[in-house]
């Protein structure tokens, strides 16, 4: 039998979230970095939105070519990181028709290990989010796992227990009704800005607003911890 810590999630027998009703139970939220209070509002706490182009689609294989991080806090951006780079191997033909990232553009540009400490430092102190939250979070534990183990604090975005704000599941569960939830299909319903998709910040940035606009939704707990227990659920 679970016990209310190893199933806590806030929500009615239905299995509906309450939104708040997480923190007044005084249980464990499963998912939620510890260097954040469960029950504050998710708005105000700094979220790095990641986004990744890669050499092809699998993780185990294929490599990190373009990275960017966009941090926002109250709804605003307040801080962007971008990096390109060199993979070591090809682009595929299939990938490069994407995101439109050529060899050429990544042969000069530094190695993810060159770049570790530089995207450690960005992340530090910032609850992780990403559109289809599984592919960026594959690459990037992948691309780490690679390299020797991280020195001084491991943000949450490199830690196994820490659930990603996905901004694709809400979409999944708030626009019900719309065939596709692509981002850019969700940005242009949602009157957000998205000049150059599939490129790494331009899709961070427009991910991070899409995540905002609907967190408005009255569904969508406010609380962190209550926002992370409902995605899980979903």
């Amino acid at each position: 039998m679970k016990t209310i810590a190893e199933d806590a999630c806030g929500c009615f027998p239905t299995g509906r979230h309450y939104a708040g009703i997480a923190h007044l139970l005084g249980t464990v939220v499963r998912g939620v970095a510890e260097e954040f209070v469960a029950n504050a509002n998710w708005h105000e706490l700094p979220i790095a939105l990641l986004d990744v182009e890669t050499t092809g689609l699998d993780a185990s294989t294929e490599r990190i070519i373009e990275l960017g991080i966009v941090v926002g806090q109250g709804g605003s951006v307040v801080n962007e990181f971008h990096w390109m780079v060199n993979p070591g191997k090809p682009i595929s033909p299939e990938a490069s028709a994407v995101h439109g990232i050529k060899d050429d553009d990544v042969k000069d540009a530094p190695t993810f290990a060159q770049l570790a400490d530089e995207i450690v430092n960005a992340l530090v102190n910032t609850i992780p989010a990403a559109y289809n939250a599984p592919f960026d979070r594959s690459f990037l534990h992948t691309e780490f796992g690679r390299l020797p183990h991280v020195t001084g604090d491991v943000p949450a975005a490199l830690r196994k227990d820490v659930e990603w704000l996905d901004p694709l599941v809400w979409a999944r569960e708030l626009h019900s009704d719309v065939r596709s939830r692509t981002l850019s299909e969700m940005a242009n319903r949602l009157g957000v800005s998205l000049d150059r998709a599939h490129r790494a910040t331009d899709d961070a940035r427009a991910a991070l607003e899409v995540l905002y606009v609907l967190g408005k939704d009255t569904r969508v707990p406010r609380s962190y911890g209550g926002a992370v227990q409902e995605q899980r659920r979903l």
